[in-house]
């Protein structure tokens, strides 16, 4: 039986330690007292009371329609959560190799075999997967938690303790089940693999199984819909594809579409695969670019999903077909990014930065937009941010605990130096003068400009996101 209680926070994290299904949220605090005190705390100092849930790691979350559980799921209507990121949560083990794994499967597989063989070090485990996102959202002074699965293994344990330190919440997805086989239950793996030229393999057992990783999944806990509920954004990518069913990622969109959490999907690299999947995948796919209110594709996934090679008609064409789509961002690499509405299109180039890694980049730019979206800001101010949160963990190494720090991004914005190149923005754009509105952000003020494009200074929008920025570096501070 679960414990229905309201919980009354003046008990310590100690009681969420043993790695409950309950939504947890430890935001950081500056005082080591404080910094015992988890997410739930910070909204009852709000005056908020939150419904405990079992202690236990996982516990049997079966219940019939008209429950207790399905009334307090109802009874929630505050979306204090900002964001919570759906599936794909993995350990990467980032391992310089002498050359890349080779590509044939079977070779991949027993290469793979090898290498897990032992535990390597664990100054070689960094967060992979959607926590990278989760992070950046958190380092922005976003409330984060993550809807997903974990193991209890060592390495399960560190994915926790690494959300658990960034102020991150966890909701375990899973409802009880018997796993014929244990390794089925474990923490999902990605191997990175570096090779001296700085180029990436990747590999993981989702690699060599036609099911998703957890295929024993068959619904959502009580904990996922409460959480998705919470949210005012879930966020889904295309690898959670690889670790859940299709039928199981539908029931999450549906979910949030029913509860009015807004749905963010970046379909990555898989959208090509998906779309040559099975009936299952290409539905779920369609319903996902269908449904979702913002979609983020590069400009070659966009491309590959549309059969359109100009980004902005392939945006425009995405928003033509969905049904519930505001926003689609393309994202342009160096060149910056494109945020397309129905009435709209705005273009921000990118920040001149020296590139270290990219892995995680596109993550944070996520976040980033997330961050945007939720304040409402100017479109073309979105994009700036997205821009510069990305630059900022490009200039790192590796992702995870190596995105882009809040004191970065700040100091790059400041910075104020933008990777212009008038010819191409002039030659993308000259094709869409029918657009009503065209926004292009600028390093300088334009004056008596007379084009169909209306520039917008980089000053003007560092204006605007400066006192934002500030106010999240002060969240991230503050005391309960």
């Amino acid at each position: 039986m679960h414990n229905q209680a309201a919980l009354s926070l003046k008990s310590s994290y100690a009681l969420f330690s043993s790695y409950p299904n309950a939504i947890q949220n430890p935001k950081s605090c500056r005082s080591p007292a404080s910094r015992r005190c988890s997410y739930y705390s910070l909204l009852k100092c709000r005056g908020i009371e939150i419904p405990a849930v079992s202690k236990q790691r996982v516990a049997s979350l079966s219940v019939g329609a008209g429950s207790v559980e399905d009334e307090r799921i109802e009874s929630v209507g505050v979306k204090e959560i900002d964001v919570a990121t759906l599936g794909n949560l993995c350990v990467d083990i980032v391992l310089s190799v002498p050359e890349l794994p080779p590509k044939p499967l079977d070779e991949r597989k027993a290469y793979m075999d090898e290498l897990s063989k032992s535990p390597p070090d664990k100054k070689y485990w960094e967060a992979g997967g959607n926590c990278n996102m989760a992070i950046a959202a958190a380092r922005l002074g976003l409330n984060v938690v993550t809807v997903g699965h974990v193991g209890d293994e060592i390495y399960g344990r560190f994915l926790f303790d690494v959300l658990h330190d960034e102020g991150i919440g966890m909701v375990e997805m899973n409802e009880q089940k018997t796993v014929a086989n244990l390794k089925d239950y474990e923490t999902l793996l990605c191997w990175v693999l570096v090779d001296p030229l700085q180029r990436h393999g990747f590999c993981s057992r989702a690699d060599f199984s036609e099911e998703p990783a957890f295929s024993w999944m068959s619904s959502l806990s009580i904990e996922a819909k409460m959480a998705i509920r919470r949210s005012k954004i879930v966020f889904c990518n295309g690898y959670g594809f690889d670790e859940l069913s299709p039928s199981l990622l539908v029931s999450a969109l549906d979910y949030a579409v029913e509860v009015g959490t807004s749905v963010f999907f970046d379909p990555g690299p898989r959208g090509k695969s998906l779309q040559n999947g099975t009936l299952d995948e290409r539905k779920a796919l369609e319903k996902y670019l269908r449904m979702s209110d913002v979609l983020l594709l590069t400009s070659e996934e966009a491309e590959s999903l549309t059969g359109i090679e100009d980004p902005i008609l392939a945006g425009q064409e995405l928003l033509k077909e969905g049904i519930r789509t505001k926003w689609v961002i393309i994202k342009m690499g160096p060149k910056g990014s494109i945020l397309i509405t129905p009435s709209s299109i705005s273009c921000a180039p990118a920040f001149k930065v020296d590139v270290m890694d990219t892995v995680g980049c596109g993550d944070s730019f996520v976040a980033a937009i997330a961050f945007g979206f939720i304040h409402e800001m100017p479109l073309v101010c979105t994009l700036t941010i997205a821009n510069a949160v990305g630059a900022a963990t490009a200039m790192g190494c590796g992702a995870g605990r190596n995105v882009a720090a809040l004191k970065q991004v700040m100091e790059l914005v400041k910075g104020s130096n933008l990777k212009e190149d008038d010819k191409f923005w002039e030659d993308l754009l000259k094709a869409h003068s029918d657009a009503e509105q065209i926004t292009l952000l600028t390093e300088v003020a334009v004056n008596g400009n007379s084009s169909l494009v209306q520039p917008t200074s980089l000053q003007k929008v560092v204006s605007e996101l400066i006192p934002k920025l500030e106010r999240a570096e002060r969240k991230q501070v503050g005391v309960c």
